[in-house]
């Protein structure tokens, strides 16, 4: 049978697989090892069942995975991120708009002191959404305002797609974190542009807003959440850049951090060990779990010459490098829509990044610009995690809060997207300064 025969059946495999509804992490190894069969037969059973997948699992930028998920842990288990939107209410109190903005902006602080979306998400649908509704913001705008900034933490460091790209490429993450910043920045205000032009002409009257009264907070909380914050925030971005800490030391302070602020607001007690604990085992062994898959399906990949046959497929069109880029991203929103951010990292990077190379494009600059693109997967139907997320906890409907959230990121693929093909030094000036 051809080889290109056999990629082709067994890629069929694969989406049948997806849309089946089975886990990524079983539908790359399913997919890898039945390539594999096909292409060497019984000669990759000592690769399958020897040191790879391990030698995968054991890579030690995947320690910063764990202590970024258990310093999130401890932050929303001590209920920090409920006081910090309690702050931006008091600050905001009668200002409709000014609250909108500082809900999108809360959205990237907690993205840079949690990396979970979801999470983050889930958090400001049931604080930020009610307060918004009540100050006369229509319930589906509401919704996408709060998706939207917790898919900052797509591309926001500590960015979990961010660490899983330094992985996989070999780029160092402390690297990728510090180029993250300014993009990050930028789709944060295109947010907020957003948000008031919609906001402007969504027709409010038919829920009729009440600004309810100031809400007291105890000054010594005010004082622990604005420390912990700058804290963490300090060890992420300004240790990292300046080379005092790693990624993993940071993660580790961080969490270190958290737990401490956790004391002082008393919230430690045995359910918040065993909730911190088991959500980060969860989730790292997620994302183990799915690596290992990733590698066999990688295998697969490089043993079929995909690459090459694309690369010499698409020959041509390598001399234009932003003809290509316009169409990875095109087909990286669409891959992000209907699947889970680091699933498409994972199992695309075997196939792209040897085309990157051929193109001369900065690796680095690369691996922040599919963050960029992730970030919108996060809100953009049918998938859109986060807007899962703000509708599980607020019962908004999920095709109302998709109708705005989408707005959102449109807006955002076109302008944040095209500003960076056009000027890369938008993520490749910072790190060169390290």
């Amino acid at each position: 049978m051809p080889d290109i025969l056999l990629v082709a059946i067994v890629l069929i495999l694969f989406f049948l697989l997806l849309l089946a509804g089975l886990y990524i992490h079983s539908i790359l190894l399913a997919v890898g090892v039945i390539g594999l069969l096909l292409i060497e037969r019984g000669n990759i059973i000592p690769g399958l069942v020897g040191s790879d997948p391990f030698n995968q699992a054991t890579n030690y930028t995947l320690t910063t995975i764990p202590l970024f998920v258990l310093m999130a842990q401890f932050i929303l288990n001590a209920g920090i991120v409920k006081d910090l939107f309690t702050i931006v209410y008091n600050i905001s109190r009668g200002k409709k708009g000014l609250l909108g903005a500082l809900t999108i902006i809360i959205g990237g602080f907690l993205g840079a002191v949690s990396g979970s979306g979801t999470a983050t998400a889930a958090s400001l649908g049931q604080v930020a959404v009610p307060e918004l509704r009540n100050h006369g913001y229509k319930s589906e705008l509401a919704g996408a305002i709060a998706a939207a900034g917790g898919s900052l933490s797509g591309i926001i460091p500590p960015s979990l797609i961010l660490i899983l790209f330094g992985v996989i490429s070999e780029t160092p993450v402390g690297t990728l974190f510090i180029g993250a910043i300014i993009p990050g920045i930028l789709i944060m205000f295109v947010y907020i542009i957003c948000m008031f032009i919609l906001l402007a002409r969504t027709d409010s009257k038919q829920e009729k807003g009440t600004v309810a009264s100031f809400k007291p907070i105890k000054t010594s909380r005010i004082i622990v959440v604005f420390l912990v914050g700058f804290f963490i925030s300090f060890i992420i971005f300004g240790g990292i850049y300046a080379g005092f800490v790693t990624p993993t030391e940071a993660g580790a302070v961080g969490a270190f951090a958290a737990f401490i602020a956790a004391l002082i607001l008393g919230r430690v007690n045995k359910d918040f060990i065993y909730k911190s604990f088991s959500e980060t085992l969860k989730i790292t062994g997620m994302v183990i779990i799915i690596l290992i898959g990733a590698k066999i399906f990688s295998r697969f990949v490089s043993v079929s010459l995909l690459p090459r046959k694309l690369v010499e497929s698409i020959g041509t069109l390598l001399e234009y490098p932003v003809i290509v880029l316009i169409i990875l991203t095109f087909v990286f929103f669409i891959l992000f829509m209907f699947i889970e951010g680091g699933a498409v990292i994972l199992m695309t990077l075997p196939v792209v990044l040897p085309i990157v190379e051929m193109m001369n494009v900065d690796i680095l600059w690369f691996g922040v610009f599919i963050s960029v693109i992730c970030t919108l997967g996060l809100i953009t139907p049918p998938v859109g995690l986060s807007v899962y997320a703000v509708s599980g906890v607020s019962k908004i409907p999920l095709e109302g809060i998709f109708k705005y959230s989408t707005i959102f990121a449109v807006v955002v693929a076109i302008v944040v997207c095209g500003l960076l093909i056009i000027f890369p030094s938008l993520i490749t000036w910072l790190p060169s300064t390290m």
